[in-house]
C-alpha cells in the first residue's frame, strides 16, 4: 500500500509538472491596464429629445441598445416615445417583436453557422442600437442606418452576431444604427376595412421604420452623426424595405443613400390581397365586425395562430388569380397614401430619383445544396433532368447560355445558382438608370464559404460579415481566414465610400463603373475581385421567361 501511495504521489507531481512547468511561477506581466469595457454614471452619456441615455465605451467606440424611438398600441401607427427623467441606461439590447419559432434551430449545422441571437420577445420593441467612434465634438460623421432581413415576418437589429457595428464605426469613422419595428401579424394586418381607426394597420411596421428615422433625424447629430448623409442599407428583407422606403412619401428627405443587398422588392402587397386575408383572420378567429377591438387585447399566440392561416388561405386564391409570390401576406401594401403605389413597378419611384442606389446579392443564394445534401455530389447528366423539369424544352438555351455566364461550372451549379434575387436586381437596376438621375451601382457576391466542407457557399447573408468587416467576428460561418478577411477590408471600405459620398470605389478594387442596362458593369466580390459585363444577359433572358415570384 505505501508502494502504491508512492507512486500515486509521483505520478501526480509528474502531470502537475507537466501542467504547470518547473521553472517558478512568475507574475503575468502584460496584462492590460485600463478597463476593456467602461460603464460609468460619466462614461458614454447623450442627450435625446426624450432624456439622457447612458451606453459604455467598448475598443474606442461608444454603444448604445435599446434606446427607445417611438412607441405604439397594437395595430396603431407609432407616436414619439415617452420621455424619461435622469439618465436611462442604454447598454442592453432591447425586447425583439414577437414572431414564430425559428426552425434554423433544428438544424446543427445550420444553428452552428448562422449562430442566430433571437432575444427576448415584446410587443414594445420600437428600439434602436448606435455605435459611435464619439459624441462630444464638432465633426458630423456619415450614418448608416440597417434594416434587418427576415421578411417582413421575423429577425431584429441583432439577429446576427454581424450587425454589430464596432468594427464598421471604428474603420470608417461612421455612426452605425440598427433597430426592432413590429413585424408579422403586429406590424401589417391590414384592417382598414373595419373603420378608420385601423386605416394604417397594413403598414404600421413600415411607418416604424419612419419614425426611427426621424429619431435619427432629430437626434444623432448627439451621436456625432450627420442627420443630412444618412445611408440606409439593408439585406433580404431588410433590402425590401430599403426599396419600399424609396417610395414611401413620408420618409423623404431622412434618408441620402440606400443599399438593397439580396433583396430587390420591385412589388409588394396590393390591398385587395392584405384586406382579405384581414377579413379571413377574423373569420377565422369567429368575430364580428362589432368586435374587432377584440384583436387588440388577444394574446399574441392566439393572433398568430389564426393569421398563419389566413394567410395561407388568402395565398390559394391569389395563386388562382395567377399570383405566385416569393413573400405573400406580411409587407407593406399599396394603399394609396402611405404607399402610394408599387415601388418600382412600372417605373422607379420619381421621389429618390437623385438618391445614389448600390444593389447586388449573392451568387447562391438559398443554395439547393446546402439544405439538400444529395445535390452536393449531383453528376451532370442528374444535373440537366432537374433542369429539363423547369426549362422544357428551352433547357438547351438554358445550359448553353449558362455556360457562356459561368465557365468551368460544377453539376450542383446548375441547381445551386441563384435565379430569385438576381434577377429582380437586374431590372430594379436597370429602372434606376433609366430615369438618369443619380447613379446605381451593382455586384454579385461570389465568395464561397470553407465552413463544414464548404456546405454554405455563397448562401443568402453570406456578405453581411464581410459588409460590416465582421469576418473574424462571424468565424462560423465565414472561417475567418486570411483571404476572408482581405476580402471583408475591401467591401466594408466599399460601403463606406459608398455612405460617405455615393461612391462606392476604393484603391483596392478595380474600376466600378454605375450601371446602365446596356453595359451591365456588375463588381464580382472574390479573392479576386473584377468587374463583368452584362455576364449572365443570355441567361437572365431565359430565366425571366418561367418568373418564379412577383405580385
Amino acid at each position: 500500500m505505501k508502494t502504491l501511495l508512492l507512486s500515486v504521489l509521483t505520478t501526480s507531481t509528474i502531470l502537475l509538472a507537466s501542467c504547470i512547468g518547473t521553472n517558478k511561477i512568475e507574475k503575468k506581466t502584460d496584462l492590460i491596464d485600463t478597463c476593456q469595457i467602461t460603464a460609468t454614471s460619466e462614461t458614454a452619456i447623450a442627450n435625446t429629445e426624450s432624456g439622457l441615455v447612458a451606453g459604455y465605451l467598448e475598443n474606442g467606440i461608444h454603444i448604445y441598445k435599446g434606446i427607445p424611438y417611438a412607441k405604439a398600441e397594437r395595430f396603431m401607427p407609432p407616436v414619439k416615445a415617452d420621455k424619461w427623467e435622469g439618465i436611462r441606461s442604454s447598454r442592453a439590447y432591447g425586447p425583439t417583436c414577437p414572431q414564430g419559432r425559428r426552425m434554423g434551430w433544428y438544424s446543427d449545422e445550420h444553428a452552428f453557422a448562422f449562430n442566430w441571437d433571437d432575444g427576448y420577445a415584446d410587443e414594445n420593441c420600437m428600439r434602436l442600437n448606435i455605435w459611435t467612434p464619439g459624441t462630444k465634438c464638432t465633426k458630423k460623421r456619415p450614418v448608416m442606418v440597417w434594416l434587418h432581413g427576415g421578411g417582413y415576418s421575423a429577425g431584429s437589429g441583432q439577429e446576427l452576431i454581424s450587425y454589430d457595428g464596432t468594427n464598421l464605426a471604428q474603420k470608417g469613422d461612421v455612426v452605425v444604427v440598427t433597430l426592432n419595428h413590429r413585424l408579422n401579424v403586429l406590424g401589417f394586418l391590414d384592417l382598414s376595412a373595419y373603420g378608420d381607426k385601423y386605416a394604417t394597420s397594413g403598414n404600421a411596421g413600415l411607418l416604424d421604420i419612419v419614425a426611427a428615422l426621424q429619431w435619427i433625424n432629430s437626434n444623432i447629430e448627439a451621436f456625432g452623426g450627420d442627420p443630412q448623409n444618412v445611408t440606409i442599407f439593408g439585406q433580404s428583407g431588410g433590402g425590401g424595405k430599403v426599396s419600399t422606403l424609396l417610395a414611401t412619401p413620408s420618409a423623404k428627405g431622412l434618408y441620402h443613400k440606400a443599399i438593397v443587398q439580396s433583396g430587390s422588392m420591385l412589388r409588394t402587397m396590393e390591398s385587395k390581397y392584405s384586406r382579405r386575408i384581414g377579413s379571413a383572420l377574423v373569420e377565422e378567429l369567429g368575430l364580428q365586425p362589432s368586435q374587432i377591438d377584440e384583436l387588440q387585447t388577444m394574446s399574441y399566440e392566439k393572433l398568430l395562430a389564426a393569421s398563419e392561416k389566413a394567410v395561407e388561405k388568402v395565398r390559394k386564391e391569389a395563386e388562382k388569380d395567377g399570383i405566385y409570390s416569393f413573400i405573400f401576406g406580411w409587407a407593406p401594401t399599396v394603399d394609396g397614401f402611405i404607399l402610394p403605389s408599387q415601388p418600382f413597378d412600372p417605373v422607379a419611384p420619381q421621389q429618390s430619383k437623385d438618391i445614389p442606389l448600390m444593389i447586388g446579392s449573392t451568387i447562391h443564394e438559398f443554395t439547393a445544396s446546402t439544405y439538400y445534401p444529395p445535390f452536393r455530389s449531383l453528376t451532370k447528366e442528374q444535373a440537366k433532368e432537374i433542369v429539363q423539369k423547369k426549362y422544357g424544352n428551352r433547357t438547351n438555351d438554358f445550359l448553353k447560355a449558362f455556360e457562356k455566364a459561368y465557365p468551368n461550372y460544377q453539376p450542383k451549379d446548375l441547381v445551386d445558382v441563384d435565379f430569385i434575387f438576381r434577377p429582380g436586381a437586374v431590372e430594379q437596376a436597370k429602372l434606376k438608370a433609366a430615369q438618369q438621375g443619380a447613379p446605381v451601382y451593382m455586384y454579385l457576391f461570389t465568395w464561397e464559404s470553407p465552413i463544414m466542407d464548404g456546405m454554405l457557399r455563397s448562401t443568402h447573408c453570406m456578405e453581411i460579415p464581410f459588409v460590416f468587416d465582421n469576418v473574424k467576428r462571424h468565424a462560423s460561418m465565414t472561417g475567418g481566414c486570411r483571404e476572408a478577411q482581405i476580402l471583408g477590408d475591401k467591401m466594408s471600405n466599399a460601403w463606406i465610400n459608398f455612405a460617405r459620398s455615393g461612391n462606392p470605389n476604393t484603391n483596392e478594387l478595380p474600376e466600378w463603373k454605375p450601371f446602365v442596362a446596356e453595359e451591365g458593369a456588375t463588381m464580382f466580390f472574390d479573392n479576386d475581385c473584377k468587374v463583368k459585363y452584362n455576364h449572365d444577359k443570355e441567361l437572365l433572358d431565359v430565366v425571366m421567361a418561367f418568373p418564379v415570384r412577383g405580385f
